[in-house]
């Protein structure tokens, strides 16, 4: 079935023709980085295939403008990458035990592409551009074992002909050791990415930073052309992935017929551009919802830091505690989860069918339920925005955890009294 689309004169993507119904699962295909027009709002009235123009837009390198309301940040990016499947659907999340008159809903990040699936998506969608415009050859970036930024950005490089370095975190036990194929892993070493290992040790005397010029200056004297990512994509430019996201929302809000307004936007934090670019877009767009960041590392005093830097160097005037509410989620440490938690992340998924990485979701949904137990008043009557950003595959390097907490199974008991025929099930 087609749906028609409306252009802008600019011939970018602005909004569905009015004929088409909202969906109550508020999956909508609304066209991305639409390009605003201005003040004359002349338009053309070209309409195409949605299919066609989705199809056909992966992948591609298009030209960027910024929501209005955010036209006055700089600098301001002057392309954009396609690479995720965008816009990500919303929909009611029904969580047992909620306060009451509360509502949850998801943003399903998660389903923002296969390989390429999280919140780390969005931010590479600008990186990449600019790594491309500037004539890498290959690409370096930085995490932890089991990073999800880190496979996102070796798919996303494979997919535009560039190589990628991969400088991973693990215990100095494992660090003269094959890292093996499990999570993540599979995904960077089947795209092939270059696995440089780091014990835990080293990276905390050393840094990130240096970590990634090291590597950087090898590869130029073997006459590469390196860009560098910072840890999970988090610097000024990556943060206009998730600006680019409050607008994304702000348009689904607008095609569903029934009126909803969120107060709060709920999300994990893990190194800083998705909190920085969703309480940016939430402070100066139209949302105005209030985002509570649940920290899953470092301290609050390092991220409220870190927050205020990005939004400096976009040269946006604000205070980082003037528009994020930064709580801490770690619990016993980065990617260290307690048996309760991830209790609650196997109980959420029998509940809903939403699963939870153990990492990065699973602790912000923990805390937030955790706080809506402790503080029912302050979430009371709340229209509350959950954003999943991804993480799926992290859960296969916790499966010697998870194993006694998923015991449904059995064998099948087959009466005698059945009949039974050699060659009656055919099994190829």
């Amino acid at each position: 079935m087609k749906s028609n689309v409306l252009l802008w004169s600019s011939d970018k993507l602005t909004a569905f023709r009015s004929s088409l119904l909202p969906s109550p699962n508020f999956n909508h295909s609304i066209p991305k980085h639409i390009c605003f027009q201005s003040q004359s709002q002349s338009l053309a009235m070209e309409t195409k295939s949605n299919a066609e123009v989705l199809s056909f837009d992966f992948l591609s390198k298009k030209s960027y403008s910024p929501p209005s309301w955010a036209s006055h940040l700089k600098p301001i990016p002057s392309h954009v990458f396609s690479l995720g499947h965008l816009p990500t659907p919303i929909h009611k999340w029904n969580l047992p035990n909620l306060p009451p008159n509360t509502e949850v809903w998801l943003k399903r990040d998660d389903l923002s592409g296969m390989q390429l699936s999280g919140n780390k998506v969005r931010k590479l969608e600008f990186l990449m551009a600019e790594a491309v415009a500037e004539g890498a050859d290959c690409i370096i970036t930085i995490g932890g074992i089991q990073s999800n930024h880190c496979r996102a950005t070796a798919v996303a490089a494979k997919y535009l002909n560039l190589d990628s370095y991969l400088i991973l975190r693990t215990s100095k036990l494992l660090v003269d050791k094959d890292p093996g194929l499990v999570g993540n892993l599979l995904v960077e070493r089947f795209v092939g990415a270059n696995i440089h290992l780091i014990s835990k040790e080293e990276y905390a005397k050393i840094g990130s930073v240096a970590l990634t010029n090291v590597l950087k200056e090898q590869l130029l004297k073997e006459g590469r052309r390196p860009y560098v990512i910072p840890v999970g994509g988090s610097n000024s430019l990556g943060t206009w992935g998730y600006i680019e996201a409050i607008r994304e929302i702000e348009q689904q809000l607008q095609i569903r017929s029934s009126g909803i307004k969120f107060d709060d936007i709920v999300v994990a934090c893990g190194s800083g551009g998705t909190i920085a670019g969703l309480s940016l877009g939430s402070w100066l767009g139209a949302l105005k919802a209030k985002v509570h960041a649940f920290s899953v590392c470092d301290d609050l005093d390092y991220f409220y830091n870190f927050v205020q830097g990005l939004i400096d160097g976009l040269q946006a005037g604000v205070n980082a505690q003037d528009i994020v509410s930064i709580i801490n989620a770690k619990g016993q440490g980065y990617a260290i989860n307690t048996s309760e938690e991830l209790k609650f992340v196997k109980e959420i998924a029998a509940a809903t069918g939403v699963v939870l990485d153990p990492v990065y979701s699973g602790k912000a949904a923990y805390g937030m339920m955790k706080d809506m137990e402790e503080n029912p008043k302050k979430w009371e009557r709340r229209k509350v925005l959950f954003i999943h950003t991804g993480g799926l595959l992290g859960l296969f390097d916790k499966v010697d955890q998870l194993a006694p907490l998923v015991g449904n199974w059995q064998h099948m008991d087959v009466h005698e009294s059945i009949p039974r025929k050699d060659g009656t099930g055919k099994m190829s």
